[in-house]
């Protein structure tokens, strides 16, 4: 089922980053990323921190000199596919000895003995927190030493760092706007990987926007684990926020004041935020949302579950009523609102009752799009600690394919709605389908497939919407939009 919240694009798993090159670098560079967009933004960060350190990017994985490969811990398949590139990496090694392999990331962080002891199949082991460390860890392995920096820290924001940007459309981007999650759902591995949550400088975001807009991008998703717990009081952990001091509480800013602060600044750019989390969303944010014609109308809402007794068991600090309720403010504030779910199907002690609640969850809300997955534990995670994976894998299939088709259904519920309506589009290329017609998405993030006529990329248009599949919408452009 596709879904266009890009939370994990399968298009650009694996994808080897390609960057400007700087005169002068003689080494080379091979990066591939797997799992979710933070891990994308993180590869950036790392190539733009090895670029002063003399290397370029290279798509040739013969001719690398150094191979990273940013890893992810969230899904079985993610670790599964970075395990199989490690062996092609090491055959390649075989004919180019002088390569380095090294790992990034999630994985990094949970595996660094298994990869460097037992198995003996990389040279460097780099945690989320500590791609600064990078120009050290390469001297030690140079050196032929193993480097391992897997530290996670407190104050890490890479707030200073550009990361460079060529593996996107020129059109839409992402910044970061925190690291690190607090929330310790029982199914996710995140705070034990990325650690604590911390907030990045409102300043440098704005700064690192400005850049963009310079660089003529014209859409911005403001990134973070949990983008709505955002809170800048100086630095430091969200957790210590108490502890500061009465001025800095006073002047804090939290993510409804970033949201404002960058729409206001940046009128002519759209911006989007995620992943949001149903117990830190605030009505200030959705009215701040309904006050800004740019910030688009859409909402990344994972439920996970529609069952207080699952909710309760993931550890979600939210009921069923108050996700309901947060839905109907929402709908209430801004009708148009579109959202999306992330759902797990089958659970640790799911029973029929509890599935059904989902469904009816759905019914209630009836998402736009959805991301739905049947429960595979996650090594290091409270559930695989203290809960039995009791659900047999054919009820899990069932009732996973059972939640696909109620969303396809919604999906098409709610694509109806747009058609016979004339809505902004930007342009952010060519249709997979059809050379001719140009792709982009509405406020809704809805995606929309167009005739190309004398259109060009980054233009926003407005589209007469006439026809539409659930994942698709079809018109014919009327014309500019005012943003244009």
């Amino acid at each position: 089922m596709e879904h266009v919240e890009k939370v994990i694009d399968e298009k650009k798993q694996g994808k080897a980053l390609v960057t400007e090159h700087k005169k002068g670098n003689n080494k080379k560079l091979f990066i591939e990323s797997y799992g979710c967009q933070m891990n994308m933004n993180d590869s950036e960060i790392v190539a733009s921190i090895l670029a002063e350190q003399g290397f370029n990017t290279t798509q040739t994985l013969e001719d690398a000199d150094l191979v990273l490969v940013n890893t992810c811990s969230i899904r079985e398949k993610a670790e599964t596919t970075v395990r199989n590139r490690l062996q092609k990496y090491n055959h390649a090694k075989k004919h180019n000895p002088k390569m380095k392999v090294g790992v990034l990331g999630c994985m990094a962080e949970r595996l660094k003995e298994k990869f460097l002891e037992e198995e003996k199949i990389v040279d460097l082991v780099v945690g989320p927190d500590a791609y600064r460390d990078l120009p050290n860890l390469i001297e030690e392995v140079d050196a032929g030493r193993d480097a391992v920096n897997v530290i996670l820290s407190k104050e890490e924001t890479y707030a200073d760092v550009s990361p460079v940007r060529l593996n996107s459309n020129g059109v839409s981007a992402f910044v970061s706007i925190t690291r690190g999650c607090d929330n310790m759902c029982t199914f996710c591995v995140v705070p034990f990987t990325r650690g604590r949550e911390r907030s990045r400088d409102p300043k440098s975001i704005i700064e690192e926007i400005r850049s963009m807009q310079e660089k003529n991008f014209k859409e911005i998703t403001l990134l973070g684990q949990n983008v709505d717990s955002y809170l800048w009081y100086g630095g430091g952990l969200k957790k210590d926020f108490k502890k500061a001091s009465e001025l800095a509480q006073a002047t804090a800013v939290n993510f409804a004041q970033l949201l404002d602060m960058c729409a206001t600044e940046f009128p002519k750019m759209r911006f989007r935020f995620s992943t949001s989390n149903p117990q830190d969303m605030t009505l200030d944010v959705i009215h701040v949302m309904a006050k800004h014609e740019n910030i688009c109308k859409y909402i990344h809402l994972p439920v996970q579950s529609g069952s207080n007794n699952m909710l309760k068991a993931m550890n979600r600090q939210h009921t069923r009523e108050e996700y309901m309720e947060l839905v109907d403010n929402i709908y209430k504030i801004v009708p148009e609102m579109a959202l999306s779910q992330d759902m797990i199907a089958g659970f640790c002690g799911e029973t029929e009752e509890d599935h059904l609640d989902t469904l009816d969850m759905m019914n209630y809300v009836k998402y736009s799009f959805g991301f739905m997955f049947a429960y595979s534990e996650r090594p290091g995670t409270l559930a695989a600690k203290k809960m039995e994976d009791d659900v047999p894998l054919a009820i899990k299939k069932r009732r996973l394919q059972e939640i696909i088709d109620l969303q396809q259904e919604h999906s098409l519920y709610r694509a109806k709605e747009h058609v016979g309506k004339i809505q902004e589009v930007l342009i952010e290329g060519t249709s997979k389908k059809n050379e001719n017609e140009w792709k982009g998405r509405n406020t809704q993030n809805t995606v929309v497939v167009f005739p190309k006529e004398h259109y060009k990329m980054g233009d926003f248009v407005n589209v007469k919407i006439e026809d539409c599949t659930s994942t698709t919408l079809k018109g014919i452009a009327v014309g500019y939009s005012e943003n244009n």
